[in-house]
């Protein structure tokens, strides 16, 4: 396994992680890809390719309806409603968990670190599907969006994106004193470099190459085993755009 030398998250062990949870902690496996192009079926829009639908797993799904796949604003709830009710009945049971990563939480919980969700998946969806995985008890505090996703800007109780899904994050946490965020889109690095927190990427989601590193991620992963070494402050971190410079 190669190493950068001088990307590292801090010294010293990390006392809150905050996880992303799509792409990083389960892999979707087409149950939101499929879901949203099961939608666009149904209501008789164009569904693009498959690198495209990927791009949805980490925005605020209405956004990405919009902004991505170029659905009409007036469609979005219609879309949402299809997409939702695909997703229950079919899309959360093809999802697993990322290997690795149910004993990463575990350890880390014996080592007394706290741990929280954030995610742009509605609140109550994300507390559905973590105790689906048997995950649910691992976390102190999960955070999601508003329960209505089809809200756009300017309409009342829209959440802006994850920068204010991890500030809930961390007061639910009672303002640890240090934490690091965990995830696989630009979203979450942007978020946590927001609340002033170091993001670890992780290679196994669904950013395209070099997208982390370019938002300015702490540094890239490619395994739990060495994820839990960086949150132990016992590995650099390998960084965006270095070489690497040994072996461990």
């Amino acid at each position: 396994m190669t190493i950068a030398e001088a990307a590292v998250v801090d010294a010293g062990p990390i006392p809150a992680v905050l996880f992303d949870l799509d792409g990083t902690l389960v892999d979707p496996a087409g149950g939101i890809t499929g879901g949203i192009a099961h939608a666009l079926r149904a209501m008789d829009l164009p569904v693009p390719e498959p690198a495209v639908l990927d791009r949805m797993v980490g925005p605020k799904l209405a956004d990405g309806l919009v902004g991505i796949v170029g659905v009409p604003e007036a469609l979005v709830p219609k879309v949402i409603a299809e997409y939702r009710s695909w997703y229950a009945d079919r899309g959360m049971a093809m999802s697993v968990v990322y290997p690795g990563m149910k004993e990463l939480l575990g350890e880390l919980r014996t080592r007394g670190v706290k741990l929280a969700v954030a995610t742009q998946k509605p609140e109550q969806l994300a507390r559905t599907l973590l105790a689906h995985h048997g995950l649910a008890a691992s976390f102190d505090i999960i955070r999601g969006s508003h329960t209505d996703e089809s809200l756009m800007p300017g309409d009342p109780g829209y959440r802006a994106g994850k920068a204010e899904i991890i500030s809930s994050a961390l007061v639910g946490l009672a303002g640890p004193d240090r934490a690091v965020m965990v995830g696989d889109r630009h979203q979450d690095v942007n978020g946590a470099r927001a609340n002033g927190l170091d993001c670890i990427g992780v290679a196994w989601g669904f950013a395209p190459d070099g997208e982390l590193e370019a938002a300015g991620a702490a540094g890239v992963v490619h395994s739990s085993a060495e994820l839990l070494q960086a949150l132990a402050g016992e590995l650099s971190v390998p960084g965006a755009g270095e070489a690497a410079s040994g072996t461990v």
